[in-house]
């Protein structure tokens, strides 16, 4: 009884295994984002792709995912943020850091997926890189504000050109 790739804390049988398997179908999107992850370490693409919505599954590349599920050496996945794609919603985001290990480097994958559900089954839709937010340590500097490097002008007029 092997534990679950996904980070869960269960086994394999108990948990992935039988959405892959085609025995169940994932009830949430997170549990959809998770037997996903398990797919890749598996290298099961018809599950990747029987996951992916119809209506952006064209830009799927199977062999291309094949050759980075099977070159991947998979180290875990960590969920971030899950926002709705509960058993009673239409649509959800799930927000996760999967690590892996490819030519020998490791690698971060950072992403937010949104998932929609189509009657009851639950499809990856899109994925993209969550926009990072800046965070200034000191207040932001207006043009009109004495420069900060003493002169007694303007920002503007001084270092801010």
């Amino acid at each position: 009884m092997s534990q679950c790739p996904c980070g869960s804390g269960k086994s394999c049988s108990a948990c992935c295994e039988p959405y892959i398997t085609g025995v169940k179908k994932a009830p949430t999107a997170e549990s959809l984002m998770r037997s996903r992850y398990t797919a890749y370490t598996l290298n099961q693409t018809s599950y990747i792709e029987s996951t992916h919505d119809p209506e952006t599954r064209d830009s799927l590349d199977l062999d291309a995912t094949s050759r980075w599920a099977e070159e991947s050496e998979w180290l875990g996945l960590e969920i971030l943020r899950v926002e709705a794609g509960g058993k009673n919603d239409e649509q959800g985001i799930v927000e996760f850091e999967a690590r892996y290990r490819q030519n020998g480097e490791k690698v971060l994958h950072h992403e937010e997926s949104i998932f929609i559900k189509r009657g009851d089954s639950w499809y990856f839709h899109d994925g993209h890189k969550p926009s990072s937010t800046i965070v200034r340590e000191e207040p932001k500097l207006g043009r009109n504000d004495p420069c900060p490097c003493g002169s007694g002008k303007k920002y503007k007029k001084c270092c801010g050109r």
